[in-house]
């Protein structure tokens, strides 16, 4: 149907009760995937790279690919940059079109993550953008490269910091952390449940590859609104290109592409079905 802001979504989600997916995406192939998952179910979903994955997937190309894709979709679709560590990226996104943007400033101290949100919140809104910013510590990192821990997001910071922000959307710390879990982590819901009664925007759970079905509804009964899912998508998409490559027969291209759009596409589809229940 159209590129839109992710804070249209958000609030559409919300009005609902339900959770709305954002899916990071790597290659054309996971663009295509997603897409396909949420025109299926007729679901708005938010596409999102993540500043670290962009050596890989540079948001030159990247980026129009996204914003290109949400505009010729059936459905509804924002564009976010997720995680973004330098003025430079999200600058970069904002001008290729994405609607949304996460300046990650969750390792500095308080006052400082207040200031540096604060400035990404006043160029968003020259771009007409959502902007989602992080307090407390989520742990691990989107490609596994630093873990500075897990500290779960004080209630009554929250409540400061969105206020003296201007945010549209709060990803909180309650013992998710990105990547594999090595087993479903234990969620801390009395943290999540104050966040909410202290906040005024809808928040966000980063970390949700592993995360049980239970535990992710439970969650979005909480207050959660936007779900990220990562790792997830890649997992199956690499599982159902090495199915591909390890079946009988000679190997072309064409059929490898159709493998990894369906690994994501699987993924996707799932995740829909359960934020929606």
């Amino acid at each position: 149907m159209a590129l839109v802001t992710m804070k249209a979504l958000l609030e559409q989600a919300s009005s609902k009760n339900r959770g709305i997916g954002a899916f990071s995406v790597g290659n054309m192939e996971m663009v295509k995937g997603a897409v396909k998952a949420a025109e299926e179910l007729d679901t708005p979903i938010i596409l999102q790279i993540a500043e670290v994955r962009l050596n890989h997937s540079p948001l030159a190309l990247m980026g129009p690919m996204m914003v290109q894709a949400a505009k010729e979709a059936k459905v509804d679709i924002a564009v976010h940059l997720d995680h973004g560590l330098t003025m430079e990226v999200v600058k970069k996104a904002l001008k290729l079109g994405f609607t949304s943007v996460m300046f990650d400033s969750s390792t500095y101290s308080f006052e400082e993550n207040i200031a540096r949100t604060k400035q990404v919140v006043d160029l968003a809104k020259s771009y007409g953008a959502t902007v989602e910013a992080e307090l407390g510590l989520v742990g691990g990192s989107e490609d596994g490269s630093c873990d500075h821990g897990i500290k779960c997001t004080n209630p009554e910071d929250a409540r400061t910091f969105c206020e003296q922000t201007g945010i549209d959307a709060l990803a909180v710390a309650i013992g998710n952390a990105h990547g594999n879990y090595p087993v479903a982590p234990t969620l801390a819901f009395d943290v999540l449940e104050e966040i909410q009664k202290k906040t005024n925007v809808p928040l966000v759970l980063h970390g949700g590859s592993g995360i049980t079905d239970e535990d992710f509804r439970k969650a979005i009964s909480l207050g959660i609104v936007k779900v990220n899912i990562a790792t997830a998508s890649f997992n199956r998409l690499t599982k159902r290109a090495e199915e591909y490559m390890h079946s009988e027969g000679a190997h072309n291209y064409f059929a490898l592409n159709e493998a990894m759009v369906q690994g994501t596409y699987e993924n996707v589809k799932h995740h829909i079905e359960v934020f929606n229940m």
